[in-house]
């Protein structure tokens, strides 16, 4: 197993995270690697000062640094504090290695619990031999992007090279009564106000050359709801950070993002709609619609 000692980018780090085993029998955890040379060079913190910490898989908090020199930093780890939780999971036909090695942080970061890298028919089948499907490889890339959006829980990792197999032996074991969501690039369908529940949904992004009809109807028949953002087809990387964000948006929080919009209305005008197909002249039944105000003087 790679250690968080191999995670990159130690500029980068909002929370330092630990590995359990690193826990010394008088509390303390002694770093020595590019987390200790963050603290140094980058926090510039010293001796009696505390930084952002938490244990991988685990409750987060703050540790106090009591001693800090270039040869290690000794730090008495307070963790107490619950992150948040995983809210989404990805069925991901298996990309090119250059992207599935840009996407490893950024899925961590946005959130996702389970990464299910599938075959499908438009997928090439040397892409499984890629070193990014490694846990040596692609472990530090999801610590890396733990660290940065300042949580915990490292994501959970299945490679299926087989497709039939797994949607019909493994899907509904892995996902059993979940919201499950298939994003294909022009779709006609669109996400109902039934999708915005509050429960973690299970979300099927193709290749970029997009799911078979045969795939599609596969998905379909096990519960999944076909939907798009719009008529573009985007490359997987961009696809899968669109896709979780605005979903994120609707699922998660629907009522209190609504919420947070409300005082800044006083005193300002144009409205416009935001929405996930239809046309703004007649949009689609069930679309969900928001209204976004512009400040007197934007047009």
């Amino acid at each position: 197993m790679t250690s968080i000692s191999a995670a990159r980018s130690t500029d980068r780090m909002n929370r330092i995270l630990f590995e359990p085993e690193e826990l010394q029998a008088d509390g303390t955890v002694v770093l020595r690697d590019g987390r200790a040379a963050h603290i140094r060079q980058v926090l510039h913190a010293e001796a009696g000062q505390t930084v952002r910490t938490g244990w991988l898989n685990g409750r987060a908090g703050v540790s106090r640094l009591l001693e800090v020199s270039e040869a290690l930093v000794r730090l008495l780890p307070v963790h107490t504090q619950e992150t948040p939780a995983p809210w989404i999971d990805l069925l991901l036909a298996m990309p090119r290695p250059k992207v599935l090695k840009r996407l490893w942080s950024q899925l961590a970061a946005l959130g996702v619990g389970r990464v299910v890298l599938l075959n499908a028919g438009k997928v090439e089948k040397c892409y499984f031999s890629s070193q990014w499907v490694d846990p040596v490889y692609y472990r530090p890339l999801l610590i890396e992007g733990l660290t940065q959006a300042g949580l915990t829980r490292l994501p959970e990792v299945l490679v299926r090279p087989r497709f039939k197999p797994f949607v019909e032996d493994e899907l509904d074991l892995l996902f059993p009564q979940t919201r499950r969501l298939l994003a294909h690039p022009g779709a006609k369908s669109v996400l109902p106000q039934a999708c915005v529940n509050g429960t973690r949904p299970v979300l099927a992004v193709g290749p970029e050359g997009g799911w078979t009809d045969y795939e599609m109807k596969m998905l379909i028949a096990r519960g999944f709801q076909l939907f798009a953002l719009g008529e573009r087809t985007l490359r997987t990387d961009t696809a899968c950070i669109a896709l979780i964000s605005v979903l994120e948006m609707l699922l998660q929080n629907p009522c209190r993002e609504r919420a947070a919009m409300t005082p800044p209305l006083q005193g300002l005008r144009k409205t416009a709609v935001y929405r996930i197909g239809g046309t703004a002249s007649s949009p689609s039944a069930g679309v969900l619609q928001a209204p976004l105000e512009y400040p007197s003087g934007v047009t």
